[in-house]
This record gives C-alpha cells, structure tokens and sequence, in this order.
C-alpha cells in the first residue's frame, strides 16, 4: 500500500514537472544571418580592398584584376544561394498551401 501511494505521488510528480517545463526554443538563424550580412561581410571586403590597393600599388594589377575576378564569382555563388532559398521557400508554400 505505502509502494502504490509512493508510486502515485512519484508519477504526479512527473507529471506536473513535464508540464511546467518550457518548449525548447530553437535557433534564430536569422538572426545570425543578419548579424553577419550586417557586421562581417563589410569588414571582409573591406581587408579585401586594401589587398587589392596594396598589390595595385606595387604594380601586381594582373593579380589584383584575378582576384578581382575570384571575388565577384564568389558574391555570385552566394546571391544566387540566397535566390535559390527564397525561390524554394516560395514553392514550397506554393505546393503546401
């Protein structure tokens, strides 16, 4: 009889400490990538400016145009990354809705 009351109370007690537990929140990625598209990636090319000037400078031009090149294929990338998520997002609904 003690080993079912102990039982119950025990359960109870579970019980109510599930339920007053919060949801786990999950990460806020846009957050993140706002931080970044706001704070790091003007600092990064910003250093890539003054490489680029730098080499310029000492007659490097050939490099500096390559690099120059290598940049603007990687902003490519990436825009067309960030396009590809919202078009995918928008099918998505599309589909779903």
């Amino acid at each position: 009889m003690i080993a079912t009351e102990l039982a119950t109370q025990a359960a109870a007690m579970l019980q109510q400490a599930t339920l007053a537990a919060p949801e786990p929140k999950g990460i806020n990625t846009e957050g993140i990538v706002t931080f970044f598209a706001s704070n790091i990636a003007p600092i990064l090319l910003a250093v890539l400016g003054v490489i680029f000037i730098g080499r310029a400078s000492r007659g490097e031009i050939s490099k500096v145009l390559t690099s120059s090149a290598i940049a603007i294929v990687g902003l490519a990338f990436i825009a067309g990354a960030a396009t590809l998520f919202f078009v995918g997002d928008a099918l998505i609904k599309l589909i779903f809705n």
